[in-house]
């Protein structure tokens, strides 16, 4: 019992260390890093986003207003 304590102990002292350490680092090395990320993944979710609008423009919306047309046209 007295090893695992000690052995938690240690983690818990190693990673305050690191925090510690991550905290008085001065460089911004995480922060542009950061940045980046999230501008990569606006650009990639805007594109997403505008090639499934163009998809719903073009072909879905078109087919679905026919298909709702053909179900509730009861003269035909």
């Amino acid at each position: 019992m007295r090893k695992m304590m000690n052995n938690v102990k240690g983690k818990i002292v190693c990673t305050a260390g690191k925090a510690k350490q991550l905290l008085v680092d001065r460089k911004g090395e995480n922060y542009v890093d950061t940045a980046v990320k999230i501008l990569i993944a606006v650009v990639i979710g805007a594109l997403l986003l505008a090639g499934l609008y163009a998809l719903f423009d073009d072909v879905v919306m078109p087919t679905l207003t026919t298909k709702v047309q053909e179900m509730f046209n009861y003269a035909g």
